[in-house]
């Protein structure tokens, strides 16, 4: 099944140069982790991610003084979108603005009375620049939890609208959405709903995911679900990790899904009994050595006769494990025999030559 064939129709805005909705492909976010003040290290935070594969960057703004560095940070890193993710205070959003973000998160609902948000509004119209709105479901308003009894996807959603509605009523749609959270079945169900109700583009992640492993599998499982549904236009996977394995996983998401095709995919056995090559430290070896590589390309790195074969045959490059051996496979056709202390360096050299 082709998964970008059922998205679901929205809308679409601008970031940077980024497109988020319409047709267009789904972009992976991340956000930085360093202190937005201190202008060099979140410069080569943002760099890192850049390099990673990543295609927006959100920052914090807790203060002014990270509101004014960011016009510093935008001349710096004038080739990857930024957004500013502000809370309650109207004043940082119009600093941002002014200094150049492309795009900021706020809650409209939260930054003061109507004149405030329509400064905001106001601004961010004359620089064409969109905002998100980001509901969490451990901030929802008072009065929605006491209607819901607690955080539920239909609070998430009404607490979304409420702020939609703001911004409508000042014609302001150049919006997008998100609803998180750490429940991976509430994300769902309230992305669902909401899916069915509007058609701004949504931001998709499940937030506090939790560690490298644990908050893989939920963000795989909750965004890679509403992927497979079409429904989402931007990701976000939420780690308590170095913010480039956000990254990393938010595109193996897509690729595992097939919609992105860009990279090396890395097929290897599970290893069992029958394996005899070291093929855990190969495939380790191999997948960091190919981690930025664009080639669109799959390499299988199999480890004994029952499937390997086969599996490198179909691959682009592969190799099928022997005794202290492996067989190099190119386009299905066996190109030689090679033994195991040369496995990793041989076959890097036939991915540099495909």
């Amino acid at each position: 099944m082709d998964y970008g064939s059922n998205r679901r129709t929205s809308s679409q805005v601008n970031v940077g140069g980024i497109a988020i909705g319409g047709t267009a492909p789904i972009s992976v976010q991340s956000m930085t982790n360093v202190d937005t003040r201190n202008i060099i290290l979140t410069v080569e935070q943002i760099n890192s991610l850049a390099e990673a594969g990543c295609d927006i960057v959100r920052v914090a703004v807790p203060d002014m003084e990270a509101a004014t560095a960011l016009e510093t940070i935008k001349m710096i890193v004038k080739h990857v979108p930024i957004v500013a993710d502000i809370h309650f205070d109207y004043r940082l959003a119009l600093e941002c603005i002014k200094n150049g973000v492309d795009k900021i998160r706020i809650n409209p609902g939260n930054i003061g009375d109507l004149d405030r948000v329509k400064q905001v509004v106001t601004a961010a119209k004359e620089r064409s620049i969109p905002m998100r709105i980001g509901v969490n479901a451990g901030s929802l308003e008072k009065d929605i939890l006491s209607k819901y009894g607690g955080p539920s996807a239909e609070a998430m959603v009404e607490s979304a609208l409420g702020h939609v509605k703001i911004l409508e009523e000042l014609n302001f749609k150049d919006i997008v959405i998100s609803l998180k959270a750490s429940s991976v079945p509430m994300t769902i169900a309230a992305y669902r709903l909401l899916a069915s109700q509007r058609s701004y583009p949504l931001h998709l992640g499940v937030t506090e995911a939790g560690t490298l492993m644990t908050g893989t599998i939920k963000s795989s499982i909750g965004i890679g679900t509403l992927l497979s549904e079409g429904i989402g236009d931007t990701i976000r996977v939420s780690l308590t990790s170095d913010p480039v394995n956000e990254v990393a996983t938010g595109i193996q998401i897509l690729k595992a899904i097939g919609l992105r095709h860009t990279g090396v995919e890395i097929i290897s056995c599970p290893t069992c009994g029958r394996c005899q090559i070291d093929l855990i430290r190969i495939a380790e070896q191999v997948e960091a050595a190919l981690k930025y590589c664009k080639k669109d390309i799959k390499v299988a790195i199999m480890g004994c006769v029952v499937n390997g074969p086969g599996e490198a045959k179909e691959a682009d490059i592969g190799i099928a494990g022997g005794n202290g051996v492996a067989i190099l496979f190119r386009k299905g056709e066996i190109v030689k025999k090679i033994p195991q202390e040369d496995l990793v360096a041989e076959l890097l050299k036939e991915v540099e030559n495909f």
